[in-house]
């Protein structure tokens, strides 16, 4: 378990240095290209990809351009999502994605539902909408932007997490997916970042290439401590999920309140219980 709590701690450190952004002068857009860079750096070094499976036949590039496309966008949401919701409602929204894509194992992969899984997926809805409601009041003070952006996080991850199954049932090695997905993001995110560059005379800051640094080591630092986690306890797979998940919710919550006195109402504080609730039973063996 100790690759799952590095792995937890990570993705927690994720939404951290994103919540600083704004306080320390940093351009979230160009540390999350900058993210890439270092992730697909990183890649190539640990996980000494060959490429060589890129160039048969049945190559999933359908799939892999939308992951290029996607991972950087959705980084942008998640950005978007702990600056006006929080960390707590962001993580919990980030992590409830797995219900998509629950849904998507039986309806487009032919996994059976059965009792304890449709309970989780009842459970997680329910939580979702407990995190995200949001009083008259609250929504007046802060807008529409409070929900909207962790319900894009839960709709955007869910979708991403199904075509990292597609590109998984495609037998592509995971260092040579990684790298291609993470090459791809690299190449939309600073295009994303010369438009703006052209359009809004946004420079490029020595602050945010550094913060890039940071966000690229601990979002590559996630993937590979949870995969390793998976190596380490490859008996125990739902142990693993359920770990990852529900430590990401619980920790995120603690750093939320704790370090960024987060306000949530009773409701969005029982939506976060019932999250880590849910992500128990559907990773219930």
């Amino acid at each position: 378990m100790f690759f799952v709590l590095l792995s937890v701690l990570c993705s927690v450190l994720v939404s951290v240095l994103l919540k600083l952004a704004r306080r320390l002068q940093i351009d979230v857009g160009q540390a999350i290209a900058w993210n890439y860079v270092v992730t697909s750096v990183l890649a190539a070094c640990l996980l000494q990809p060959t490429l060589s499976s890129l160039r048969g036949p049945g190559v999933p590039w359908l799939a892999l351009v939308a992951l290029g496309i996607l991972l950087p966008t959705i980084f942008l949401a998640l950005a978007a999502a702990v600056r006006h919701a929080g960390i707590v409602r962001s993580d919990a929204a980030q992590r409830l994605s797995l219900l998509l894509s629950l849904l998507a194992a039986f309806v487009l992969f032919g996994e059976r539902l059965d009792a304890v899984k449709l309970a989780g997926i009842v459970l997680g809805l329910l939580a979702l909408l407990c995190m995200i409601w949001r009083s008259s009041a609250a929504v007046a003070a802060s807008g529409v932007v409070a929900w909207l952006y962790p319900l894009l996080v839960f709709v955007g991850f869910g979708v991403i997490d199904v075509l990292f199954k597609r590109v998984a049932l495609a037998g592509i090695p995971l260092g040579d997916s990684l790298l291609a997905m993470f090459a791809l993001a690299l190449v939309v995110a600073f295009a994303m970042q010369l438009w703006r560059r052209r359009r809004d005379r946004v420079r490029f800051t020595a602050r945010s290439a550094l913060a890039g640094v940071a966000l690229g080591a601990a979002n590559f630092g996630n993937i590979l401590f949870y995969l390793r986690g998976h190596r380490a306890l490859p008996g125990h797979p739902a142990l693993v999920f359920a770990g990852m998940n529900i430590g990401v919710v619980a920790l995120g919550a603690v750093v939320g309140l704790l370090l960024f006195r987060e306000r949530l109402s009773r409701l969005n504080l029982g939506g976060v219980l019932l999250a880590a609730v849910a992500i128990g039973v559907i990773a219930w063996p």
